[in-house]
């Protein structure tokens, strides 16, 4: 494999970096060449295991000819078309394919082009369902402590994370944030923690504060996977869903990195057994390969909202330029298509026991705090340096990359998700680095 020339200091000065250390990372920098499977490659050719499935969103492996083929196939044949009162056959056929995975009765699709995207999607759907229902007055949204939901404003707005809202003072009003639900009591815990229920009656207590009325949608990651993999405790989702009921509150499941199998099963709202009102997704949608996202809703909601309408008008003002892009829906017709033949959700629930075992191996090293993990992800938090929270995770992540393996790191977690594809062998490897750089400490 040919090693990369080296790059000018001032191309590497061109790129303002997402959700990076610029001055740190352009003075020794790590850059993927090549990727392949579960494998990556440098810029000096040395090979590294993908711990995190990229960033959560390369579930079928990296390198798929199919999603290649397709998206060419696609672009040869007609590159782009505007989703605005016009439309393309693969869109409606992508969303046909990924109402068929959601659950009853969520069988219509609003494409976006991201996580973020879909957050700000759903706040409006649900301003545009309560008003077209005669409750302009619910303008209130509920989030929880340490919650991710992009980094649109929308999703700032509802950040529970407080280093990805302190710079962006200007936000949404009206947002009320619950606990979040990690008990360093439960330590250790693997799979759904046994206590913790409780923590859904914030949201009693914040109708009976502010009043039912006034209150939209709540948002939740089934399993908080950016703060680090925080799984509900047994009995919680039930019991918002419960209050949400009670009150004419949406309840919206933010599966943007639980969609599509990583739970072992198309989402996690079938894995637990509760149903949202909207649903977001992004990421393993087109496999990493193509920026996609989409926001799903009960029938109810596209039925009030379309019928509320005049008759011939533009029910719901709202939508991108690239919507449902015919390469992006051609990389997901593509991608459900490599799930399904290769029954790719069933192996990674098969996997899922094997994984946390293994996960669970680094229990006896001083250095880690907690374990918790569900399905194929899973958080290795390590006891922060005094004072200086994050240094060590930062030290790490630059550490396990020249010992041959990415895993993305929020603060002092390592968040493991590796790819579906991968075998018990590769989940040794991962976890095998990890415990290597963990012991280097």
């Amino acid at each position: 494999m040919n090693v990369v020339k080296p790059l000018s200091n001032q191309a590497y000065e061109a790129q303002w970096m997402p959700f990076s250390a610029n001055r740190e990372f352009k003075a020794s920098p790590r850059l993927i060449q090549r990727s392949e499977g579960v494998r990556l490659w440098d810029q000096n050719g040395g090979e590294l295991i993908d711990g995190s499935s990229g960033l959560f969103n390369v579930a079928a492996g990296h390198g798929r000819k199919e999603i290649a083929e397709a998206v060419h196939a696609q672009m040869l044949e007609n590159d782009y078309t505007p989703p605005f009162q016009m439309g393309h056959p693969g869109a409606f056929a992508l969303a046909d394919k990924v109402a068929e995975l959601l659950p009853e009765p969520m069988n219509h699709v609003f494409f976006v082009n991201s996580g973020s995207e879909a957050i700000d999607t759903a706040l409006k759907v649900a301003m545009a369902y309560h008003r077209a229902r005669g409750e302009s007055q619910r303008l209130r949204f509920v989030s929880r402590e340490r919650a991710y939901h992009g980094v649109n404003m929308g999703g700032t707005s509802l950040a529970g994370m407080v280093r990805n809202r302190e710079t962006f003072p200007v936000v949404m009003p009206n947002v009320v944030m619950m606990r979040h639900t990690w008990d360093e009591a439960q330590a250790f815990t693997r799979g759904q923690p046994e206590r913790g229920a409780e923590l859904a009656d914030d949201l009693q207590r914040f109708c009976e504060t502010y009043g039912a009325s006034t209150i939209a949608a709540v948002f939740v990651e089934p399993i908080a996977g950016s703060t680090g993999v925080l799984v509900p405790p047994k009995g919680y989702l039930e019991r918002l869903r419960a209050i949400c009921d009670r009150h004419g509150i949406l309840l919206v499941f933010d599966e943007v990195i639980t969609g599509f199998g990583r739970t072992g099963k198309p989402f996690a709202a079938q894995t637990f057994g509760v149903t949202p009102d909207i649903l977001t997704m992004a990421k393993a949608i087109t496999n990493g390969a193509i920026p996609m996202g989409a926001v799903a809703v009960r029938d109810s909601i596209y039925e009030t909202v379309t019928g509320a309408a005049p008759e011939n008008a533009i029910e719901f003002f709202h939508g991108y330029t690239y919507s449902g892009h015919p390469a992006a829906c051609a990389a997901g017709l593509a991608t459900l298509e490599i799930y399904e033949r290769e029954a790719l959700f069933e192996k990674a629930a098969e996997l899922s026991p094997y994984f946390l075992d293994a996960i669970w191996s680094l229990k006896d090293l001083e250095v880690v705090r907690d374990l918790r993990g569900f399905g194929l992800m899973a958080g290795v938090e390590i006891h922060p340096e005094p004072g200086k929270p994050g240094l060590r995770g930062n030290e790490l992540q630059k550490r396990l990359f020249w010992n041959g393996c990415h895993v993305k790191w929020t603060g002092d977690t390592a968040i493991v998700a590796p790819a579906f594809v991968a075998t018990r062998a590769d989940v040794d490897e991962i976890v095998g680095r990890l415990r290597e750089t963990l012991e280097s400490l």
